[in-house]
């Protein structure tokens, strides 16, 4: 029985698996583009630090 890495691997070499990667990649990149989420990462990024930004 094959793992899920492998699995995965398998899907992530089909057409299908390229194209839902692709469209994932894009709708990320939008994301981090965004104003209002970068502010959200930041805020969670100074917590994280415990205020000690850099």
């Amino acid at each position: 029985m094959a793992s899920l890495f492998s699995k995965l691997a398998q899907f992530a070499n089909t057409p299908k698996g390229r194209r839902v990667i692709s469209q994932a990649t894009e709708k990320a990149q939008q994301l981090a583009k965004d104003p209002k989420t970068r502010a959200k990462i930041d805020d969670a990024r100074r917590r994280f630090q415990g205020g000690h930004g850099r």
